[in-house]
C-alpha cells in the first residue's frame, strides 16, 4: 500500500455491535433479573436490535409495562448480573481480528470509545485479549457527557496526541455517527451491528458504510 493510501493514524471503534457481539451475555443477565421478578425470559431477537442503545433501552423491552422511573430500579441489578458473566459468550464479530491485525500491520493505532460503563468495557476488552493492543479505552462514564456528544472523541484525540481530522470513528448506532460528525472526525457506519428495523443508516449521514468488518479494508474506507 502506498503512502498516499495508508490508513488514518488512529481508528476508533464503538464496542458492542461494532467490535464485539455481546448480545447473548446481555440477554442472559437480563433474563436472570426477569427470573428473580417471576417473569418469563426473553428471546435474543427481542433485545438484539436495541443492544447498542444501552442498558436502559434493554430494560424498556424487558419491563415494557413499567414506566421509566420504575424501570430504573432494575438498572443496577442488571449491570451486576452482567458484570458477573461479562463475556462468557461474547466474541469478536467475524473479520474483526483480521481487521485489527491489519491496522496494526499498517503502523496505525486503534482504540475503543463506548457508552458502556468503563468497568464493564474493561472486562469485555480483557476477555478479547485486547487490553494491551487497544491504544485507548473510554467508557460512557469517563466524562460527564457521552455519545452523541463528542467529548469522548475529543478526549481520545487529546490523549493519543492526534487531531480529530486524523481519526476515523466506526460505529453501528446513529449516536456514533453524530458524535463523529460533531468532533470533525470521518465516520463509518458498521452495518453488521445492532439496530432496529426502522432505522436507516444512510439517514445518519455517515461518510461511509461497511457491510462487514472485512469491508473496512476496502481501498479508501480507513483513509482520512
Amino acid at each position: 500500500m502506498s503512502s498516499a493510501t495508508r490508513f488514518a493514524p488512529v481508528i476508533l471503534f464503538d464496542l458492542d455491535g461494532t467490535l464485539v457481539d455481546s448480545a447473548v451475555d446481555l440477554l442472559n443477565a437480563l433474563n436472570r433479573v426477569l427470573a428473580r421478578e417471576g417473569r418469563l425470559g426473553l428471546p435474543l431477537s427481542a433485545i438484539r436490535p436495541v443492544v447498542s442503545k444501552g442498558a436502559r433501552a434493554m430494560l424498556s423491552v424487558a419491563f415494557a409495562d413499567l414506566d421509566e422511573s420504575a424501570r430504573e430500579a432494575f438498572l443496577q441489578p442488571f449491570l451486576d448480573q452482567y458484570e458477573s458473566a461479562v463475556a462468557d459468550h461474547s466474541t469478536p464479530f467475524d473479520g474483526v481480528e483480521e481487521l485489527l491485525a491489519t491496522i496494526e500491520a499498517q503502523g496505525a493505532r486503534w482504540g475503543i470509545v463506548t457508552n458502556k460503563p468503563l468497568y464493564l468495557a474493561r472486562g469485555v476488552v480483557a476477555s478479547m485479549g485486547w487490553s494491551t493492543r487497544s491504544a485507548i479505552l473510554l467508557g460512557g462514564d469517563s466524562l460527564p457527557r457521552k455519545k452523541p456528544d463528542p467529548d469522548q472523541l475529543f478526549l481520545a484525540c487529546e490523549e493519543l496526541g492526534v487531531s480529530p481530522g486524523d481519526c476515523i470513528y466506526v460505529g453501528d448506532d446513529e449516536r456514533d455517527i453524530v458524535a463523529a460528525r460533531r468532533a470533525g472526525m470521518k465516520s463509518v457506519a458498521a452495518l453488521w451491528g445492532y439496530r432496529e428495523a426502522h432505522e436507516d443508516p444512510a439517514a445518519w449521514r455517515p461518510d461511509a458504510m461497511a457491510a462487514s468488518p472485512r469491508d473496512l479494508l476496502a481501498p479508501g474506507l480507513l483513509v482520512r
